[in-house]
């Protein structure tokens, strides 16, 4: 008898009777070597009714209506200081989305120009009317893209940033000569920043470099980023409150504690 296929764990085998061929089918047989797997059954999860749900819900905004309208004014300061919390970290979270892989450093190699050169270009900057408007959204693809379509007849462009917190102009001129290979050439009024395309500029194929936000995602961000900033400056006002009443507080029990000390001399 030979063995010839395994089929699952049925086995066909082949046998001779009278010069005839017989194929059979055996029935596997489980001995005590082979193990048998378990099958664990995951947990259901109870689903929640809708009722169930409009009443937790309930609960937590009843809870809440208790704090805000507490007599105590410590536990009104601690409710909405938990809350601002709770939505700084919920945009953190959210400007997390907008972070972009930081690409390979490659080696650029900008054009060295004379005091002379950098004159003559800064004069003819200022001279012409043609600028990149950085607003609110900050740098993004586009910004780049514009420069790019300047380039093509002018030499020099101008970038105007408004608005500009004090210091950032540094931060755009860095990052926009990183994005468009540009030579900077002067920042003016702390907030406009003249660029010179080089001696060699070649228009690349994708002027719009890969690496960086569209226009509705700089403005989203932009918005994130405004709300977390208020939300910290109004955090840090209202951890001041809590630390001012705490301070109330412990002035007024040891002002009663030396009224109580005082009281039974007096008598």
């Amino acid at each position: 008898m030979k063995q010839v296929k395994y089929i699952s764990n049925v086995s066909v085998s082949v046998k001779m009777e009278n010069d005839v061929i017989r194929f059979s089918l055996d029935k596997p047989q489980y001995g005590g070597n082979v193990s048998q797997t378990k099958v664990t059954e995951k947990p259901k999860r109870v689903k929640m009714s809708r009722k169930a749900k409009l009443n937790e819900l309930r609960l937590y905004r009843l809870k809440a209506k208790k704090k805000m309208t507490s007599p105590n004014p410590e536990v009104r300061i601690r409710y909405k200081l938990e809350k601002a919390k709770r939505k700084e970290e919920w945009l953190i979270e959210k400007l997390r989305k907008f972070e972009l892989p930081k690409p390979p450093l490659e080696t650029y190699d900008p054009e060295i120009l004379t005091e002379e050169e950098k004159f003559y270009l800064k004069r003819v900057g200022e001279k012409k009317k043609n600028y990149v408007p950085v607003g609110r959204r900050g740098v993004f693809g586009g910004v780049v893209l514009n420069m790019h379509l300047h380039w093509k007849k002018h030499e020099t462009v101008k970038v105007i940033c408004k608005p500009c917190k004090p210091g950032q102009v540094h931060e755009y001129a860095e990052e926009i000569a990183r994005l468009s290979r540009g030579i900077i050439i002067s920042i003016k009024d702390t907030n406009t920043i003249i660029f010179y395309r080089g001696k060699n500029y070649v228009q690349p194929t994708v002027m719009s470099p890969p690496n960086t936000l569209s226009k509705s995602k700089a403005l989203e961000k932009y918005q994130y980023e405004q709300s977390l900033e208020h939300t910290s400056q109004f955090i840090e006002k209202l951890e001041k409150e809590l630390e001012e009443y705490q301070k109330h507080i412990r002035r007024y029990r040891q002002s009663k504690e030396v009224e109580a000390k005082d009281s039974p001399s007096d008598m």
